[in-house]
């Protein structure tokens, strides 16, 4: 667990990267077009790709990777940037840390089924 820590007068604060990653998808979740978040993707050799981490934190500042799957008929550029825009707002003002950039990954489209 990797943590960002702030260091005031009155003492330190230190918020991980998981808690960082949970406040983006709870903000995610809550952009319509959003069906869900989805889990990081497997290399052949079963680990995380690309280094694991969605949170990178470097000198006080936040990149955000997040992969989501959208409802059928989203429009895919429209909600993937206000997913990026609703993350960084949420995430900055919930934290305090600046975010550089959210990365948005469409992993899927969940179509209803037609079975009913």
């Amino acid at each position: 667990m990797n943590l960002n820590e702030q260091k005031n007068p009155s003492g330190s604060l230190r918020i991980s990267r998981e808690v960082i990653s949970s406040v983006a998808a709870a903000a995610a979740r809550e952009v319509d077009g959003v069906y869900a978040i989805a889990k990081p993707a497997m290399n052949l050799r079963g680990i995380v790709g690309r280094s694991g981490k969605d949170v990178i934190v470097n000198d006080g500042i936040a990149e955000i990777r997040m992969r989501v799957v959208l409802a059928g008929g989203a429009r895919i550029r429209e909600t993937a940037q206000n997913v990026q825009e609703t993350v960084k707002e949420a995430v900055q003002n919930m934290t305090g840390i600046t975010v550089s950039k959210v990365n948005v990954v469409v992993a899927g489209v969940h179509y209803a089924s037609a079975l009913g």
